[in-house]
């Protein structure tokens, strides 16, 4: 591992969570692919794959910054314990309702219910914004490391929740996603000693982080760019059965992730200067632009290449918006506004997904590759439209901080920081 990353993992106790987050972020990238992967296998109908993974992304979307600012206020083991129990009770009522061909509504009730999964990626970013605090250039590591975690969980997540449910058993998939996340979600919440401590509830003032400018500009832009993600997803399944080789869409979407994988590495490597927000930007309209080519895809190698040079521009556009919610949200909301950003990404994934499932349905697999490139280009014009939020000065996380304390009390002398 080189240096850089060394150097983060001197702290005490981070090589334990960031395993635990490992291990926990797995259903991520297992959930939403397993769930069309063993409805497809068990109905032949991806239009009802895509809405069941597009409701249990939506239901994310909508539960998953509640619990995060429950987080904020609780603390990681007294919210994500109870919230994690939930969301594999649900799992199991889907599976049970799947496999025994139960009406249609109670897989959208148990879809729904299952939404409730905590962002596991949050709740480990947040622990290394608060070891490295103040230490721009670690934590940029650190931020570019969770983004190669996030992409070699979309690297062998896939592979191992589709290659189950085509070999083994339609449901194999899920199921192990669900006990992933138990089983990381108990072991990271087993670690006291790295947990940032929770914020009474007179300092959450202001309402909810997303009424941060900046935070909505991000956010707009990953419905977006969500949009593409659960679009590739289905349409590269289907593009693959059209093949005649189902099993190999999990090496396809294998191959878009290590692409990001391996931009992410590089990039945490970097010490770069200049504005976050003009990096972001660069970042979202590559993302757009590597949509061009997956139009013209006739073949499987041909996909996987495409896919491949499409994932370099993921993970660094990930990682530097990690910096730009830091730098827009206080530190009391600070789960809560990373996960407002995998809010705006489940919605993108529920949004693709389904668009993806029924153009699928209609026109055939390779007409669905429409999806994420009309996607990509409404990810650029919000990306343009948003810049100057992005680019007005915000106060640090300690002015932040003591201004909203002396919203609560005005006798407290004033101090200048320098943003």
């Amino acid at each position: 591992m080189p240096s850089p990353y060394r150097a983060i993992f001197s702290a005490p106790g981070t090589v334990a969570f960031s395993a635990a987050g490992f291990l926990g972020r797995m259903p991520l990238a297992m959930m939403g692919i397993g769930i069309v992967t063993m409805i497809s296998q068990l109905t032949g109908r991806y239009g009802l794959a895509g809405a069941l993974s597009a409701t249990l992304a939506v239901s994310a979307a909508v539960l998953g910054p509640q619990v995060s600012r429950l987080v904020d206020r609780y603390g990681q083991r007294r919210v994500l314990r109870p919230a994690t129990l939930i969301t594999v009770v649900a799992v199991a009522g889907l599976l049970v309702c799947a496999q025994q061909g139960l009406p249609e509504w109670t897989l959208f009730v148990f879809s729904a219910a299952a939404g409730c999964v905590p962002s596991i990626g949050a709740m480990t970013r947040a622990r290394w914004a608060t070891i490295y605090q103040g230490s721009a250039r670690e934590l940029h590591t650190a931020y570019s490391f969770e983004s190669i975690i996030d992409e070699v969980c979309f690297i062998f997540g896939p592979i191992v929740s589709i290659g189950l449910s085509t070999v083994w058993f339609p449901e194999a998939g899920p199921l192990l996603a669900a006990v992933f996340l138990a089983v990381g979600v108990w072991w990271l919440t087993a670690q006291r000693g790295t947990e940032p401590k929770p914020h009474p509830i007179e300092q959450h003032t202001g309402g909810s982080a997303l009424r941060s400018p900046g935070l909505q500009v991000l956010v707009a832009a990953f419905v977006a760019t969500g949009t593409i993600f659960g679009a590739v997803d289905v349409v590269t399944v289907a593009f693959a059965e059209e093949e005649g080789h189902k099993a190999a869409a999990s090496l396809v979407l294998a191959v878009y992730a290590l692409g990001s994988c391996v931009a992410g590495a590089v990039f945490g490597l970097l010490h770069l200067k200049g504005e976050p927000s003009r990096r972001w930007v660069v970042g979202v309209c590559a993302m757009a632009v590597s949509m061009i080519p997956l139009q013209l895809a006739g073949s499987l190698p041909f996909l996987a290449v495409a896919l491949f040079v499409a994932g370099l521009a993921i993970a660094p556009t990930m990682v530097t918006t990690m910096a730009l919610v830091e730098a827009h949200v206080p530190r009391t909301k600070l789960t809560e506004g990373m996960s407002w950003t995998g809010t705006g990404l489940a919605v993108g994934v529920a949004l693709g997904s389904s668009a993806a499932g029924w153009v699928v349905d209609a026109h055939g697999a390779a007409a669905g590759y429409a999806v994420p490139g009309i996607a990509g280009v409404l990810a650029a014009v919000v990306a343009f439209l948003g810049y100057r939020r992005l680019r007005r000065p915000v106060p640090t996380r300690e002015g932040q901080g003591q201004r909203e304390q002396r919203e609560q009390d005005p006798e407290q002398p004033e101090q200048q920081h320098v943003a």
